[in-house]
């Protein structure tokens, strides 16, 4: 009997969730992605080649493996196809392996000089979007007037569908933000372009998952982002524009929730997050620059600095209530390799400030070990910890970029 299986971020996202789905499709027959856009980045280190991915799930490197886009994702077609077109100079047969729901909503060019013009006119009050349109793409999904791909298929019916959507959007750009509009005609070109391309990769995603459910394949499915950037369940308003959280995995591919087998969380060593908004163990001192400068804290899609602070389980406890997670993978424990005491949060005070413990830390390197005995014993013992103080098993380590550095005590597909 196959299984599904999610994997959440179950931070504010940069967790390394696209490692540990290239290394978990080894045994899958599919990678579906669920939510989310092309404002967040995957990236993947195989045989010191590294790879950026934003749209295309992690598992398209894998030979035999097919990517699903589900309906919750929102596809801007030139990103789309410029990933795919640089994974195809390499080699990859990307258009033979994906497949793209053709309910996901487009996220077009006007959607990305909205959001940089409503980000411009909050001045202090912004929220640090990346920029890329995906939060307005949501706003007309809401509001049932998005352009999706399936309207590709007629480009009649599709010209009158974006001329109408257009009209809104050069209104808010002219009226509200005093930016220019839109060309349409350019913009109508530029998409019936590239719709010819993304016309064959289109399929139902669902049916598709439903017959590898039935013959007992093993199903991945991907997020981007993290819990607590979740529209719902995240430091609101400091969050994305969808739901991170592994629930959305049937909403967003159109299975129901009993298809689920499987929560894994991924989790840092220590935490980080991306832009404006609450971070209750942020560090800004010489160990926050260590983690910043160890862990190569930056945006994968966008090289925006990440901020940096020490483990937080408080914030953890409720990621795996809001997920239902069943096991966690905790990556980048190298980073923290060096450092004579590392700390973790343990609760708020009534002010709200974290409350820490602080442990031993370890001088000997963990980066690419490859069993829990070698770890130093310090290491472990902090592990330990962090098990005890989220009462949710670790069952897997991340020691390492590359894929097989990699500690497993239990495979979410056994």
């Amino acid at each position: 009997m196959g299984r599904f299986v999610v994997v959440v971020g179950a931070q504010w996202g940069d967790e390394g969730k696209g490692k540990v789905v290239d290394l978990l499709t080894e045994r899958v027959a599919a990678v579906a992605r669920f939510q989310g856009g092309h404002n967040a980045g995957h990236t993947l280190v195989i045989g010191g080649v590294k790879t950026v991915l934003s749209l295309i799930p992690s598992g398209v490197l894998r030979e035999g493996v097919r990517c699903c886009i589900g309906n919750g994702v929102v596809v801007s077609p030139e990103a789309l196809l410029s990933e795919a077109d640089m994974l195809a100079a390499r080699g990859v047969p990307v258009f033979e392996r994906l497949r793209v729901s053709g309910q996901c909503p487009l996220v077009l060019p006007s959607h990305a000089s909205i959001d940089r013009a409503r980000e411009r006119a909050s001045g202090d009050r912004k929220i640090g979007t990346t920029g890329r349109g995906v939060g307005p793409a949501y706003e007309d999904k809401i509001a049932r007037r998005a352009v999706r791909v399936a309207d590709l298929a007629d480009p009649r019916h599709f010209e009158s569908r974006l001329m109408e959507l257009l009209d809104w959007h050069n209104f808010l750009l002219e009226e509200r933000y005093g930016e220019p509009p839109v060309d349409l005609r350019r913009a109508l070109s530029d998409c019936l372009a590239q719709g010819e391309r993304i016309r064959p990769l289109v399929a139902d995603v669902t049916a598709e998952l439903k017959a590898l459910r039935a013959r007992g394949a093993n199903v991945l499915f991907e997020g981007a982002q993290g819990t607590m950037l979740d529209i719902d369940h995240g430091t609101f308003p400091f969050v994305t524009s969808s739901n991170t959280v592994a629930g959305y995995a049937s909403v967003g591919t159109g299975l129901g929730p009993c298809d689920i087998d499987d929560v894994l969380g991924i989790v840092k060593a220590y935490t980080t997050r991306v832009g404006a908004g609450p971070f209750p163990t942020e560090l800004d001192d010489e160990v926050g620059r260590h983690l910043s400068r160890v862990g190569q804290e930056f945006g994968a899609v966008t090289g925006r600095p990440r901020r940096t602070g020490w483990f937080d389980a408080v914030a953890l406890r409720r990621s795996i209530v809001n997920n239902g997670i069943s096991g966690l993978c905790v990556t980048k424990l190298d980073v923290l390799d060096g450092l004579d005491a590392v700390k973790l949060c343990v609760a708020y005070g009534e002010d709200g400030a974290p409350s820490y413990e602080t442990m031993p830390g370890w001088q000997s390197r963990t980066a690419g070990l490859k069993s829990l005995a070698e770890l130093p014993a310090t290491a472990r013992a902090y592990l330990a910890r962090l098990e005890s103080a989220c009462e949710v098993p670790i069952t897997m380590i991340s020691t390492g970029a590359e894929r097989d550095e990699t500690i497993v005590s239990r495979h979410p597909f056994g």
